[in-house]
């Protein structure tokens, strides 16, 4: 049986594996390989360490570049204020000028100033003056109205007279209304009691003694009362408003008490009791009798 001869013999084949790849090829590659990979990570280590210098460095020129950009500012603003100082010193001999003339008219603008306000003040004291005048005449006015009113006052004192009373003693003087009575009360010469009476069936207390208003005719101007004093019932009948009614009390023979009604109403009277000062009966009994019905 022939033998292929594209087909290797056993001994070729053993030759063939004897003559294999050396070992230090193997281990080239692998120190080749290991280099590689050390070459790898280093150089991506140093590329990471460059890319984060480069964003450190870029941070940095941001930092730069903002602090040129306020020194630029800064520059800008010094420039415009040093423009703006030398505009300042820079005033022409034109705007001195127009400064001046600025100042005089302004200086004239104050004088006439001045003088408007001496006339404004001129006319205010002239028509104060004129003012007080007038107040000095109204205050003259005024005295002639105080003495006017002096001269009633006197008018009026002359206006209290006498009258014969009731039982025919010249009284003494006599208010014919409260102003009056005021008049007489001031003048104290005797003791005075106002009142004002109502129609009752019981009597009233007025001053040191008690009376009992029975009647009263307003058209006629008459009245009725009673006094009750020293146990005693004095009836004073049909008596006319102004006219005094008098009646003696213990002790006041040299003097009677009077009583003036100055206005009749219906059921009331008003009116004044006069007592004498320089006695010692003040203050009489009052009367026990019993009032008349």
């Amino acid at each position: 049986m022939s033998i292929s001869p594209n087909v290797p013999s056993a001994q070729e084949s053993y030759n063939y594996e004897n003559m294999g790849t050396p070992r230090w090829i193997v281990v080239f590659f692998v120190i080749l390989f290991a280099g590689l990979a050390a070459f790898g990570y280093f150089g991506y280590s140093g590329q990471s360490r460059l890319e984060a210098s480069l964003a450190k460095a870029q941070e940095q020129n941001k930092v730069l570049s903002a602090q040129l950009e306020q020194a630029n500012s800064r520059l800008a603003d010094l420039k415009a204020h040093v423009e703006v100082t030398e505009q300042k010193v820079g005033i022409t001999q034109a705007e001195l000028a127009r400064t001046k003339s600025r100042a005089e008219t302004i200086l004239k603008e104050q004088t006439a100033s001045d003088e408007k306000l001496t006339a404004q003040l001129t006319q205010v004291q002239k028509e104060s003056e004129e003012k007080i005048g007038a107040v000095a005449t109204e205050v003259g006015g005024a005295k002639k109205d105080i003495e006017a009113t002096r001269s009633d006052l006197e008018a009026t004192k002359s206006k209290l007279d006498r009258a014969t009373g009731d039982l025919g003693v010249m009284s003494g003087l006599i208010a014919h209304n409260r102003d009056d009575l005021d008049e007489l009360r001031r003048r104290g010469d005797r003791n005075y009691y106002e009142f004002t009476l109502k129609r009752t069936k019981m009597p009233q207390r007025v001053g040191p003694v008690q009376v009992n208003l029975t009647k009263t005719d307003p058209k006629r101007s008459k009245y009725t009362m009673t006094v009750f004093v020293d146990d005693r019932a004095i009836e004073k009948k049909d008596r006319t408003a102004g006219e005094p009614v008098q009646f003696y009390v213990r002790g006041t023979r040299m003097a009677p008490y009077e009583m003036v009604v100055f206005d009749v109403g219906k059921d009331q009277v008003t009116g004044y009791l006069a007592t004498p000062k320089d006695t010692g009966a003040a203050n009489p009994a009052v009367s026990t009798a019993k009032p008349q019905s």
